[in-house]
């Protein structure tokens, strides 16, 4: 008796990492019905009515006009499946069970779309990280929307071949009509800036405090009166950042991929620069949701997180931020499995010192009570602040700093110091065999060993351990900080100098 079971190859997004999934098709006697298991969300048990409409306008004999019983099982069976990229896979599969196209060898091809009613095909998320899970298994192709070619496009070492509709993969696998392989894209980092670092006027000692949070990817709180220019200034950081290696890219292009960002843009080229309202709910900044998707820590990876007014947003979302900056990433529990996502972000806050803004200002006189301010400040955890490198007082602006020109080459001069830095760094790391872009990212003891500190640093430091009564955490904090900046005078040792301006950072700002 002829088997009219047939296998094709899809795959499933967990988080951002891809899964395989084996997409199986029997057809057997009985009465008419098609049926989809394999643990299957609803869009996944709605594919019949697309694969079955999409037959029908393509031309070909669907489920519905034979009195057949159709299963379709989605393998692994305790994998979750979400989402509408298996309707491609599973109207191949019925095609090949119910003989209505010439066997092909499907052991090496992975197939993903979502079908229109007339047969086209529509863009699915993921598949830059799924075509990269392809390469490494060995498939020699994979089939996806034309819209999502560009994106695929980046894998190199495998065939991405670009379907505009069902009838045209028919006519591939046929081998009536081939369909080229889109060309390999080659990643070329780009620099923008929402604000360029040249366009503000003053601000010296805050535009210092950035180039060197920029130099070593450290977190920095910004303090100060309304109007002081700290949101211009967190904006025009990523004038200055260093270019994005095609590593990091490749980082933030799955983060980006896996939540469905990337239609409009195939690749990640610039540093991502995330600014969520303080109004902002804790799954949208940490991530997670039915389907647990990333949230904003994930998509600052390798970037900035800008928190604007951060002693607006509400504290379990401010509180959530602690694992991510602690780790670099974070983790998601759910019922039906626990999630981790990349978080490496540099995180730039911004606030007032009070409610009505004017605490600490030499200018303007405050109308809060004390018990105001203390409350208002207190919005944000001593822990929370613990984890932030710098912390600067933003001067308001005197009438001379407007009168002083623009140095149109001053972007140019500090992300060239910034760069050179940052290769410094890169350099050591590398030598040292070790997972990372910049100093903000060494464990305590790794930068214990590479801080290389002269004897008079090391006496400052004894003397500011004993008197300033810092956290462990703290410590090894100033001397990421201090590491960063002696990268930027490109000295190999730490002198008392620049462990001094590191200290001064870590004072914090009311």
């Amino acid at each position: 008796m002829t088997q009219n079971v047939s296998k094709v190859f899809c795959a499933e997004l967990e988080g951002i990492i891809p899964r395989l999934i084996e997409v199986e098709t029997d057809i057997n006697i009985g009465l008419s019905s098609f049926n989809i298991v394999g643990l299957a969300d609803k869009a996944v048990s709605e594919a019949r009515e697309r694969v079955s409409s999409a037959l029908k306008n393509s031309r070909i004999k669907p489920p519905t006009r034979e009195n057949r019983k159709v299963t379709v099982n989605l393998a692994p069976a305790d994998v979750k499946k979400n989402g509408s990229q298996y309707d491609l896979a599973i109207a191949l599969g019925y095609l090949l069970a119910s003989s209505q196209i010439k066997p092909f060898l499907w052991e090496d091809k992975l197939f993903l779309g979502e079908l229109a009613l007339n047969g086209d095909l529509r863009p699915v998320a993921g598949i830059f990280n799924i075509c990269q899970m392809a390469k490494e298994r060995k498939f020699s192709g994979v089939f996806v929307p034309y819209q999502n070619a560009k994106e695929a496009a980046f894998v190199s070492g495998i065939n991405i071949y670009p379907i505009r509709s069902l009838s045209q993969i028919i006519s591939h696998l046929e081998e009536t009509q081939l369909i080229n392989p889109i060309d390999s894209q080659i990643f070329q980092p780009e620099r923008t800036g929402y604000v360029d670092i040249s366009e503000i006027k003053g601000q010296a000692a805050a535009k210092r405090a950035l180039a060197i949070a920029a130099a070593g990817n450290h977190n920095i709180f910004m303090s100060g009166p309304p109007g002081a220019g700290k949101t211009m200034l967190a904006q025009s950081l990523v004038s200055i950042l260093p270019n994005l290696s095609f590593e990091e890219a490749l980082e933030i292009t799955q983060i980006y991929s896996a939540a469905g960002l990337l239609l409009e843009k195939p690749f990640v080229t610039t540093r991502p620069f995330r600014s969520p309202h303080h109004n902002a709910s804790l799954v949208s900044v940490v991530g997670g949701g039915q389907v647990p998707r990333p949230g904003e820590v994930s998509l600052a990876h390798r970037g900035v997180l800008f928190l604007d007014e951060i002693c607006e947003f509400h504290r379990d979302v401010l509180e959530s931020l602690r694992q991510p900056l602690e780790d670099g990433r974070v983790t998601i529990a759910r019922s039906r499995g626990v999630l981790t996502l990349p978080s490496k972000f540099m995180l730039v806050a911004a606030a007032n010192p009070c409610p009505c803004g004017y605490a600490g200002d030499d200018k303007k006189e405050c109308r809060c009570t004390p018990y105001e301010v203390v409350k208002y400040q207190k919005k944000i955890s001593g822990p929370l602040l613990d984890r932030i490198d710098i912390h600067i007082w933003v001067n308001r602006l005197e009438s001379s700093d407007f009168k002083k020109e623009v140095d149109l080459e001053e972007t140019q001069k500090v992300g060239g110091k910034i760069n050179r830095a940052r290769e410094i760094q890169y350099q050591r790391i590398k030598n040292l065999k070790l997972k990372a872009f910049s100093n903000a990212e060494l464990s305590s003891r790794q930068i214990e060993s590479c801080a290389n500190l002269n004897l008079g640093a090391k006496k400052l430091l004894d003397s500011v351990m004993d008197k300033s009564y810092l956290s462990a955490r703290g410590y090894f904090r100033i001397l990421k900080v201090a590491r960063t900046i002696a990268d930027m005078e490109e000295s190999e040792i730490v002198t008392p100098e620049f462990l001094s301006e590191a200290f001064s950072y870590r004072s914090r700002v009311s």
